[in-house]
């Protein structure tokens, strides 16, 4: 059996899939990579093909109809046999380093038999725009005991900008097909409910505090740009509605101590990112505004707990009483002072 098995979901990646595969490929006959070509209209499809004919025994490809990056994690899933689960953006790499002390420490699990539910690594924020170059590195050794098998009662609280992202995370495979995650197509954003909703199927935990994946920020179309982001509201909307649907509030505060707390948490962190997307375009201002308290009456209807808890004891709660025009400047204004924090800007 394959120690890790790494996803790819591609569309139009032909400018930069090699350079990912080429990074991939130094973990050799110890890992799988699986390209899902997701409808591509360019060469991306005959790319993977070619590494698949020369590593018949490490990449394989997957030719879909286009359904979007959650469609290419899904079947990426469906696919995998290795004991942990990776999901690498086509654009992004995998530092030759920190992957082979990854595996070493995946083998030693087997070996041993000791196989932590999650793995989580540092990555790095690697930005290169209009000539600018800089780099982040987000750490998690502070709130995770690093090189030790730990459960959610040893996690400490995150600050208020750090969450947990998919660049951090290799779940073992079958923790995550049990916690049922199945991502819904054709929207962006995603990852937030990858990041989330298997969290309290992974009892144990390992933290290693060195850099794995290279998260490549950039590109004008990059999703993460703001201007695409504001224009995107609505998959914003149909993350947090997978978010809110993943599990009551009573359910969360049955969790473990580290767990629930990190869960709010999160919950507090993706609300205030929604809220910004709906309330931060300069177009339809009025629409927003009616889609922002939609937004929030849609909540108490599903979870009148959940409600009360986003609307006034999460970050936002902080200025729920203001009208909306301020809470508008209030809630842009603070998306860009975390972005600033968070070294994304």
């Amino acid at each position: 059996m394959k120690l890790l098995s790494i996803a790819v979901p591609s569309y139009n990646s032909e400018a930069y899939l090699s350079r990912c595969l080429e990074s991939l490929l130094l973990g050799g006959e110890r890992v799988e990579i699986i390209v899902i070509d997701d409808g591509s209209k360019d060469k991306t499809g005959a790319i993977a093909d070619s590494y698949s004919a020369k590593y018949p025994t490490i990449i394989k490809v997957i030719h879909q109809e286009n359904g979007g990056h959650g469609e290419g994690v899904n079947q990426g899933l469906l696919h995998a046999t290795g004991l942990y689960y990776k999901v690498v953006d086509s654009d992004d790499l995998l530092d030759p380093v920190g992957y082979k002390k990854l595996l070493d420490q995946l083998e030693a699990f087997q070996k041993n038999k000791t196989l932590p539910d999650l793995v989580i690594a540092d990555f790095v924020y690697d930005r290169d725009e209009d000539g600018k170059k800089s780099q982040y590195v987000s750490t998690f050794s502070q709130y995770f005991k690093p090189n030790q098998m730990i459960t959610w009662d040893n996690v400490k609280d995150m600050h208020t900008h750090h969450l947990l992202l998919m660049h951090a995370l290799f779940y073992r495979r079958q923790a995550l097909l049990e916690s049922h995650t199945i991502l819904p197509k054709h929207c962006f954003y995603v990852d937030d409910i990858f990041a989330y909703k298997p969290l309290p199927y992974c009892k144990t935990i390992y933290c290693l505090p060195y850099t794995i994946y290279l998260y490549q920020i950039g590109r004008p179309d990059q999703s993460v740009q703001e201007d695409n982001f504001v224009a995107r509201y609505p998959m914003l909307l149909t993350v947090m509605k997978n978010v809110f649907d993943a599990y009551t509030y009573e359910e969360i505060k049955a969790m473990p101590k580290g767990l629930r707390r990190y869960m709010v948490h999160a919950i507090g962190d993706l609300n205030l990112t929604a809220l910004f997307a709906i309330c931060g375009g300069k177009n339809d201002t009025k629409k927003r505004k009616a889609v922002f308290q939609q937004y929030f009456q849609d909540l108490k209807k599903h979870d009148l707990k959940m409600y009360h808890k986003v609307r006034y004891f999460t970050y936002y709660g902080l200025i729920q009483w203001m009208p909306y025009w301020l809470k508008r400047k209030i809630i842009i204004y603070g998306y860009h002072v975390a972005v600033k924090v968070a070294k994304l800007g």
